[in-house]
């Protein structure tokens, strides 16, 4: 997936989607970042981001997702709202 422009829109989603790190950390990680916003992201979250990544790129995300970041429903959203009906299982952390 491309890099994301460090622009005031995306920062401001970043600051509300992972509050818990600065903006310019969160955006160092595009697959991350858009899993965040594609889970807890508003809708006017994700008209911003969909300025700058294609259907393409937010399906890349779904299969690229890191396990514990999406919740059931929003994952169930994201696979129908991208032609992946029905979803495949949710990723899952593995210990090692």
């Amino acid at each position: 997936m491309k890099a994301l422009s460090l622009t005031d829109e995306l920062v401001k989603v970043a600051e509300r989607v992972i509050w818990f790190e600065k903006p310019e950390e969160a955006l160092t990680d595009p697959i991350r970042f858009v899993t965040y916003a594609m889970t807890y992201g508003t809708h006017e979250d994700m008209k911003v981001i969909k300025q700058y990544l294609s259907d393409d790129d937010l399906r890349e995300v779904l299969a690229k997702a890191p396990p514990g970041i999406f919740d059931p429903r929003s994952w169930a959203y994201w696979h129908l709202k991208l032609g992946q009906y029905p979803p495949p299982p949710q990723p899952i952390r593995r210990f090692e």
